[in-house]
C-alpha cells in the first residue's frame, strides 16, 4: 500500500491532495487493475468462491476448495445435450431417494410438467416445450413435451 505516515497515498487523493509523480502513477495502475478486475467474470466469481469457501470451511471444520470435486461444468452444445442435462437434474430427487418417480418427486420441474400434461397443457410457470426448430422459432425449448417426458421416464 503506498504510504506516507500514517495516511495512505489513496486517502490524499481522496482528499485532492498533492501527490508524487511516482504515487500517481502506481494509483493509476492499481486503478487500472481494479477496472479489470470489475470487468471480468470469472475474477468475480473467484472472489465469490473464496469468501463461500472460508465460511464454509470454517463451518465444516476442514480446508480446502470449497467446489472442488462437488461441481462440474459442461457446455451444453445443441439441443440433445439440453435435453439429457435436463432429463438428469430433474432425475435427482429420485437418484438420492427422496422421491419414488417423478411425479412423486415434489418442487420439480419434472413434476409440474407431468400434472399439466395430464390435462393436455404446460406449466405457465416453466419454459414451454416447442417441438423441433423453425422458423420463425417459438419462444421455447426445442423438444416436444411428450419426448421429454419420455426421457425421463
Amino acid at each position: 500500500m503506498l504510504r506516507c505516515g500514517r495516511i495512505t497515498a489513496y486517502q490524499r487523493f481522496a482528499r485532492n491532495e498533492a501527490l508524487h509523480a511516482a504515487e500517481l502513477a502506481q494509483l493509476e495502475e492499481v486503478a487500472a487493475e481494479w477496472r479489470a478486475r470489475l470487468m471480468d467474470i470469472s475474477w468475480f466469481i473467484r472472489m465469490l468462491n473464496e469468501s463461500i469457501a472460508r465460511q464454509a470451511n470454517q463451518e465444516d471444520g476442514c480446508t480446502g476448495r470449497f467446489w472442488e470435486g462437488r461441481f462440474k461444468s459442461q457446455a451444453l452444445l445443441d439441443e440433445r445435450a439440453l435435453a439429457v442435462c435436463m432429463a438428469y437434474v430433474v432425475l435427482n430427487p429420485i437418484r438420492a431417494k427422496m422421491a419414488d418417480t417423478p411425479e412423486t418427486s415434489d418442487h420439480t420441474s419434472i413434476q409440474r410438467r407431468i400434472w399439466a400434461a395430464r390435462d393436455g397443457k404446460q406449466p405457465h410457470q416453466l419454459f414451454p416445450l416447442v417441438g423441433n426448430p423453425r422458423e420463425p422459432m417459438p419462444v421455447g425449448l426445442p423438444f416436444q413435451l411428450q419426448d421429454y417426458l419420455e426421457l425421463v421416464d
